[in-house]
């Protein structure tokens, strides 16, 4: 956003940034960047009963058992960590190991 501020013949102008957390300029350029991550997509553990899928907006959403949606929220991922807000206000983190593995809350996430 261009912002002009006009004081006595003397024209100003500079960029701003809108950094609000939450806000949907964020949640934009957040999505952009997920969206070229190479963690995008399903990942689900061996016995199929949790679905991790990692959206390429900066959300994901996850299955247990027959629980569609049992949480939702955003995430953020930066080198192989990935660090989840959920809407209710719980955190979690977790770590990449190779490119089809995710360990996560005591669990191991495969790609699908």
């Amino acid at each position: 956003m261009l912002v002009s501020l006009h004081v006595t013949g003397l024209s100003i102008a500079f960029a701003s940034s809108e950094v609000s957390t939450g806000s949907k300029t964020e949640e934009r350029s957040m999505g952009n960047e997920m969206a070229q991550h190479a963690y995008v997509g399903m990942w689900v553990t061996d016995d199929g009963r949790i679905r991790h899928e990692l959206l390429p907006n900066g959300r994901y959403d996850e299955a247990r058992g027959s629980r569609e949606s049992a949480y939702q929220g955003r995430y953020e991922i930066k080198g192989n960590h990935i660090d989840y807000w959920d809407d209710t206000g719980f955190t979690a983190d977790g770590r990449f190991v190779d490119e089809d593995t995710l360990h996560h809350g005591g669990m191991i996430f495969r790609r699908r």
